[in-house]
């Protein structure tokens, strides 16, 4: 049974830092590339940011470059996404997101940037 959960969400002020980790079972963690996305209330779903199987070819949305970074332990299963000078417009549900063979989902995990 596939599975992916966060953690790691919750209320901070601006310019805060949050750590979110994503830990999967159920595939073969290691040959998937690996996604954060995150939905504002009326906002479409967005991609945050993106990492290949071994660590590599790292992408990020531009509202997001030199503050958030993406990493991953393929030891762990687990990938995920430090936070970092968090704005409020940073508010929203992250998902984590794993892509290969499959296209599996977690049930996301709130943000909330807020003074």
């Amino acid at each position: 049974q596939v599975q992916l959960v966060e953690s790691g969400g919750g209320l901070v002020q601006p310019g805060g830092s949050l750590r979110l980790s994503c830990a999967a079972s159920g595939f073969t963690f290691s040959s998937y590339v690996m996604k954060w996305h995150r939905q504002a209330p009326g906002k479409e779903r967005e991609l945050v940011a993106s990492i290949g199987s071994a660590a590599s070819r790292l992408r990020y949305a531009d509202s997001v470059k030199g503050r958030f970074t993406i990493s991953r332990d393929n030891t762990k299963n687990t990938v995920y996404l430090q936070m970092n000078n968090l704005k409020p417009e940073d508010t929203a549900v992250y998902y984590c997101n794993a892509v290969q063979w499959g296209d599996y989902w977690g049930q996301g995990t709130q943000v909330t940037v807020s003074s």
